[in-house]
């Protein structure tokens, strides 16, 4: 008796699910919380550089006497002469007057990090993408030896830790090396948890059930995370609000079972039988002793053919493969940095940057309905390649007003623009992790994922100073992102589609995989509805690039 079949009599969409996916719905509110903290406590209002004539005007009246100056934020004045201000020469601006949005007081406006000093607000937001890599690569190692609950545990508490730490720097190295503690957390709290609620899903359930959870949690952390700063007014109780809560987690340890698949991973088949007679009892189910000395038999005597010595790096030892897998990496990464940056870059739009971000962050609600609604439809190829085009072609368009319309730019429309944006950036991003898992051979697909959306993350400590380059000319973040998002929209249309397919199991089926399709084929062209309807003879054809595991193993 295997997994799938013990589970569904054990209760694989019951009480104890229930509980899973309210643990998992916590966790993903209060990521949002914890991975959005860089953007919230960096907020940067509107600024001027102070001069005692400036004390008892009006902001209005502060514009009028700045609004000949390229650069009135950080222009120093020596007087204001009929409502006119003379620049200081050769002097740097050290306190500044700010119109605070809302009243919230941010990190940068406390710490005066602006004009010259903007920089260290940059390095330190950085190394949370530093710790992110280190930590996933980390928690992943612990989560294979430890098993996931205590990982989702101890990643939770490292994330909280690393919050809280934080708001009490006040320097670049204490700040810089608190984020990096914090983003330790930024995806193994959250990866955890995904793996553990799939390990106890009934397959029909999975996709709606995670979509679901993430669909509608996830989103009301994003905008709570905004006017919980606003209604706190400041960035250190912010940080203890999106970290004190996490302690709850510990709790799980008494709630949350173990997987029995890890269990059985480590061929500890009588802790996967014990984990599994918890969860039934929890979901009221009784099921004979036999049933569990079936299951345990069945992989106590299971002898699978594996080949231990093929890893993420073999994929690099054949053609195809290594085409298939350097464009995985590098859509990862324009996925990954894209996401980030868009998500993130809501300042200097003409509009309230609480706002702004509160506007873009409902995108993630439909984005994730229309993987639900749309993958199994339009195919995983044209789902990747149409989300990343029109986040690209409307990424572009915002660049374009933010250049020529400058201050005057329609808002409005400008809202707009981000919100579809970031809503194809979305869809590919949720899409991604299952296209990619679909494409890689069994037999190296856990770590070859892991391995390229690590890559993807490690990247992301750049999304900081592509968002800083806006300093310096104002589209120049959207100019950089269209070009990587058109870019993976085109490498895209490379891979194979992978709907109502046979998946590669081996190597060899990885290297023959979706050959002779093209660029253009489509599951609703009548070539590849052809293709489908033949796919099992098809996979039972030998190929003339088949290779024996001894030829691969040579290379």
């Amino acid at each position: 008796m295997n997994y799938d079949q013990i589970l569904e009599k054990c209760g694989n969409f019951n009480r104890y699910q229930f509980v899973l996916l309210g643990v998992f719905a916590f966790i993903n509110f209060m990521l949002a919380m914890h991975y959005f903290s860089q953007t919230i406590i960096s907020f940067v209002p509107e600024h001027w550089c102070h001069h005692e004539k400036l004390e008892n005007l009006s902001f209005h009246q502060i514009k009028e006497i700045y609004s000949g100056f390229e650069n009135p934020s950080c222009t120093k004045l020596s007087d204001i002469v009929d409502g006119r201000g003379i620049p200081a020469k050769d002097e740097i601006c050290d306190r500044w007057i700010y119109n605070y949005e809302f009243g919230y007081r941010s990190m940068t406006t406390e710490l005066n990090w602006v004009c010259h000093s903007s920089f260290k607000s940059t390095i330190g937001q950085s190394f949370f993408f530093v710790g992110s890599v280190v930590g996933t690569s980390a928690f992943g190692v612990l989560a294979d030896k430890l098993g996931r609950l205590p990982v989702i545990i101890l990643s939770n508490l490292t994330g909280a830790f690393g919050d809280f730490v934080t708001s009490f720097s006040n320097t670049v190295v204490t700040f810089s090396f608190c984020r990096f503690l914090s983003g330790l957390a930024a995806d193994s709290n959250y990866y955890m948890t995904y793996i553990l609620v799939l390990e106890y899903l009934r397959p029909s359930m999975r996709t709606t059930g995670l979509n679901f959870v993430t669909g509608i949690f996830y989103p009301a952390g994003l905008v709570a995370c905004p006017w919980l700063a606003v209604w706190v007014g400041h960035w250190q109780i912010y940080l203890w609000c999106a970290s004190i809560p996490l302690v709850i987690v510990i709790f799980s340890y008494f709630i949350l079972i173990e997987s029995p698949q890890w269990n059985v991973t480590r061929k500890d088949y009588n802790g996967a039988v014990q984990n599994l007679k918890r969860m039934a009892k929890f979901n009221g189910r009784v099921v004979p002793e036999e049933t569990f000395k079936a299951f345990e038999d069945y992989y106590s005597e299971k002898n699978e053919e594996t080949d231990t010595k093929v890893n993420f790096f073999t994929m690099f030892k054949t053609p195809r493969l290594r085409k298939l897998t350097s464009i995985l990496l590098f859509k990862s990464v324009v996925i990954t940095l894209c996401y980030d940056v868009v998500s993130r870059n809501v300042e200097n739009m003409g509009i309230s940057a609480f706002i702004m971000f509160t506007i873009s962050s409902m995108a993630v609600l439909p984005s994730c309905m229309s993987v639900v609604l749309l993958q199994d439809r339009l195919g995983r190829k044209a789902m990747a390649s149409m989300s990343l085009f029109i986040g690209g072609v409307f990424t572009a368009a915002t660049g374009i007003i933010v250049a020529y319309q400058q201050q005057y730019q329609n808002v409005a429309l400008l809202a707009c623009m981000l919100f579809i944006a970031r809503y194809g950036v979305c869809i590919s991003y949720e899409s991604s992790a299952q296209y990619a898992a679909e494409l890689i051979p069994t037999c190296v697909r856990g770590q070859a994922v892991g391995a390229v959306h690590l890559f993807g993350y490690g990247v992301t400590f750049l999304s900081a100073y592509i968002i800083y380059l806006g300093k310096f000319f104002k589209p120049l973040p959207s100019i950089i992102l269209c070009i990587l998002l058109f870019s993976g929209s085109f490498l895209c249309l490379l891979l194979p589609e992978t709907m109502n397919k046979q998946l590669p199991n081996t190597l060899e089926d990885g290297e023959k995989f979706g050959l002779g399709e093209k660029m253009f084929d489509f599951p609703w062209t009548k070539k590849q509805k052809e293709k489908m309807s033949d796919v099992n003879e098809t996979d039972r054809r030998p190929s003339v690039l088949s290779m024996s595991m001894n030829s691969l193993k040579s290379m």
